[in-house]
């Protein structure tokens, strides 16, 4: 019965955002994920990663920001099958920083949007794969 009721609002969750996670391309994946919003580029937001990576299906990946009241950090790769990767809700107390692994197919931009004080922020960079990790 636990595991029942934390599996609901994941599932809620799924399905409010089935078209951005099932998107095939980055500008469909961020229009379906952050419908109608305006999305700035902030130089204050950093993505750590190696800018080229032999396997493609472990890329470990770091997103630290010092914009203030992070609400949310979320990743897209362009180039993948399905762009949109993750999404972190964070408490606006919480230090903006993230650390995780995450699957890239191809050469690709890697996009971090950072939501703060409600308004969105985004950078890219570019990483060379030489084998894919996307089946």
């Amino acid at each position: 019965m636990l595991i029942t009721g934390w599996l609901k609002p994941i599932s809620a969750f799924a399905k409010s955002n089935k078209a951005a996670f099932n998107a095939n391309s980055l500008d469909k994946a961020i229009a379906a994920y952050f419908p109608g919003q305006e999305i700035q580029k902030s130089e204050r937001i950093t993505i750590g990663v190696y800018p080229v990576v032999e396997n493609g299906a472990v890329v470990p990946i770091k997103i630290n920001t010092d914009l203030p009241q992070v609400e949310s950090m979320t990743i897209f790769v362009d180039k993948n099958p399905n762009p949109l990767i993750a999404n972190f809700n964070l408490s606006p107390v919480c230090v903006g920083f993230i650390s995780t692994r995450i699957k890239v197919q191809q050469d690709s931009n890697i996009i971090a949007m950072v939501k703060s004080n409600g308004v969105l922020f985004s950078t890219s960079t570019f990483i060379e794969v030489h084998e894919g990790g996307c089946a």
